[in-house]
């Protein structure tokens, strides 16, 4: 499908942050959690608003390990894609992007660990209904 993904330039510096301050190990975990928190945020992005691919760049093996068709199927229904649209990396990045921002912005404002595990919390009690 792809061979890689970039943040933008603006972004390469929150991925090094958000992963030292919640000590995730590998960047890759953090743009994981970026992704699905910027598409739990129930926005539409448009693909004319993307932003440069100057920052962190991640293969796709690395970025989604063995559950990448999770992630895909997550911006299938989302855009109501089938799998195979080439629409669908434009789409990855943009939520990465996007969630990238929104986290900075939590932990800037120090809403930080506690809010994002909140999330994480409802999102598993909903996917348990």
């Amino acid at each position: 499908m792809f061979s890689n993904i970039k943040t933008s330039k603006a972004n390469k510096d929150i991925v090094t942050k958000l992963t030292s301050k919640l000590n995730l190990g590998a960047e890759n975990l953090i743009a994981r959690i970026a992704l699905t928190h910027s598409i739990s945020q129930e926005r539409i992005l448009q693909l004319e608003d993307i932003q440069d691919s100057g920052g962190k760049e991640y293969s796709f093996k690395v970025l989604f390990g063995d559950n990448a068709e999770y992630y895909i199927a997550l911006i299938c229904v989302h855009y109501n894609l089938y799998k195979s649209d080439k629409d669908i990396p434009r789409y990855i990045k943009m939520h990465i992007d996007d969630g990238l921002q929104l986290l900075d912005n939590d932990f800037t404002n120090t809403l930080g660990l506690d809010s994002l595990l909140g999330n994480i919390d409802r999102g598993l009690q909903y996917l348990a209904e």
